[in-house]
């Protein structure tokens, strides 16, 4: 199939779109892929969604304008492919997530928002979307997504193998040399990434994120805050586990990051998000031969000099291997698109929790 993936991820930055060919399973050609930035106030906005949405109604008048104009944009990244396609993989925007908890009798809820009828629409294309709604009913954490599909691209890579991506969250994958079925497909969040960091860099400076590192750089981490940070039970706790994006917010506060200076508190930030990863390497059946990292985290230095002193292995942006590290989640929604057409499951035991291999997605549009 000829499939467009569209992500919008927990850095609220802008709508990822790629287009590929795939049959689920195997990746053919990889197309064009873009990034179409949001604007300020729709950034804004969706900001305001994150921590309004445990309170927020489905019918909320904000909630339907911030859909409306979200949904826009992803037609916009669509149109702007100019490809020719079969199907849409619409991620949407996660503005709340909160899987089941051990021990809890809790029922897990994911939210992620988006007009996927409206994107069938506008586009004349089908379009599978809500991801991660049937993993999340079934125990699972729902998250993360992506590890079938960055497994078939590392097919031919040396392993075992870690692929960390940094958003707003940072999440990992270990792929040993077999299959999810035999236990060597691992992933889950290693904790905050560059979600705080950002949050931290537009209250200090009014820039959107730490441009180049520099706030960071400029800075030494504070030891007491980061070791209460570290002491954050989240850090111990074994797979599977996922996590929202504000989900550190208390800690933060907690710890004394905000009575850092602008320089400290970042560089604060950024060790706290090598110090999760390091944390997360521990889970590993056996050390990967190297990190091979995408997601904006890869584009600070700051962030890419921790990790190399917090790792023992080699640690890399995934393009010395070919990957676009723009496009990598866009592309796997494309993937993913067609494992849901092909009614293929999208989570596993090793990657979410899940009872079992797991089917999840729904479709809508003109091709059903």
């Amino acid at each position: 199939m000829r499939t467009i993936g569209l992500m919008s991820g927990t850095s609220l930055d802008g709508v990822d779109a790629a287009w590929v060919e795939t049959d689920g399973e195997s990746i053919g050609r990889l197309g064009p892929a873009l990034t179409l930035p949001y604007d300020p106030a729709l950034r804004r906005d969706l900001r305001s969604l994150l921590d309004r949405a445990p309170e927020l109604a489905p019918d909320d008048p904000f909630l339907a304008d911030c859909v409306a104009r979200l949904t826009a944009r992803h037609v916009e990244a669509v149109r702007a492919i100019g490809w020719q396609a079969d199907l849409i993989g619409f991620h949407g925007q996660t503005i709340l997530h909160r899987p089941a908890r051990p021990g809890s009798n809790a029922p897990g809820f994911t939210w992620q928002v988006g007009d996927a009828a409206r994107l069938a629409r506008e586009t004349g294309l089908s379009v599978a979307y809500d991801f991660r709604s049937a993993d999340v009913a079934a125990g699972g954490q729902g998250a993360p997504l992506v590890p079938i599909v960055q497994a078939a691209m590392a097919r031919d890579l040396p392993k075992p193998l870690a692929v960390l991506n940094l958003g707003g969250v940072g999440n990992v994958t270990w792929i040993g040399q077999g299959g999810p079925e035999a236990g060597e497909l691992i992933a889950f969040d290693t904790g905050p990434a560059n979600g705080p960091l950002d949050d931290w860099a537009r209250r200090a400076t009014g820039e959107a994120y730490d441009r180049d590192g520099r706030l960071a750089m400029a800075g030494q981490p504070d030891g007491g805050v980061l070791a209460r940070l570290i002491a954050h039970p989240y850090l111990a706790a074994p797979p599977p586990k996922s996590l929202d994006r504000l989900d550190f917010d208390r800690a933060l506060k907690e710890a004394g990051a905000a009575a850092l200076s602008p320089w400290d508190g970042a560089a604060t930030l950024v060790a706290f998000c090598a110090v999760c990863v390091a944390a997360a390497a521990r889970h590993f059946p056996s050390p990967p031969v190297q990190w091979l990292v995408t997601g904006g985290g890869r584009r600070n230095p700051a962030i890419m000099r921790a990790l190399a002193s917090a790792l023992t292995e080699p640690v890399r942006p995934v393009e010395v291997v070919g990957w676009n590290g723009d496009a990598l989640e866009a592309q796997a929604f494309g993937v993913l698109a067609a494992r849901v057409w092909r009614g293929l499951p999208l989570t596993f035991p090793g990657t979410t929790g899940a009872p079992g291999p797991l089917r999840g997605g729904r479709l809508v549009g003109p091709l059903l």
